[in-house]
C-alpha cells in the first residue's frame, strides 16, 4: 500500500516495515541531487524526526521521519550515486526501510489522490 506525507516523503507498506523515499513532486522543487546522507541503521525516529538530508543544485533539504519507528536498512546506492533518486524517485532512489512501531499509525497519511490534490 501507498501512502504519502504533506512534507512530501512516500511510503511503501509491506507489513510493519515502510520503504521510504521522496516524491517525484519533490525531485522536480529540488532539481539535480548531487549529494544524500542517510540514517543508520538501528536508529530509532518519532514521527517529523529529520531522517535524512538531500542537497540539490539549488538547495539542501531534510527528509522526515514519516512515523515512529526503527530503520533496518539504507539504500547506499543513492549515496554513490544520488542521481538515481532523480531518475527513479519512487523506485530504485528509496531511502530507508522503516520497521513500523504502531502499523496503524500510517491509516492517518494521504492515500494518493489525496496527495496529488494536495500538490495540484
Amino acid at each position: 500500500m501507498l501512502k504519502f506525507t504533506a512534507e512530501h516523503e512516500w511510503l511503501e507498506l509491506d507489513g510493519d516495515v515502510a520503504t521510504v523515499g521522496i516524491t517525484t513532486y519533490a525531485v522536480e522543487q529540488l532539481g539535480d541531487l548531487v549529494f544524500v546522507e542517510l540514517p543508520e541503521v538501528g536508529k530509532s525516529f518519532s514521527k517529523n524526526d529529520d531522517a535524512a538530508t538531500v542537497e540539490s543544485v539549488k538547495a539542501a533539504s531534510e527528509v522526515y521521519c514519516p512515523l515512529d519507528g526503527e530503520i533496518t536498512a539504507v539504500n547506499d546506492a543513492i549515496v554513490a550515486d544520488p542521481s538515481l533518486i532523480n531518475s527513479d524517485p519512487q523506485g530504485a532512489g528509496w531511502f530507508f526501510k522503516l520497521k513500523l512501531k504502531n502499523r496503524a499509525d500510517a491509516d492517518g497519511l494521504l492515500d494518493e489522490a489525496a496527495y496529488k490534490e494536495l500538490i495540484a
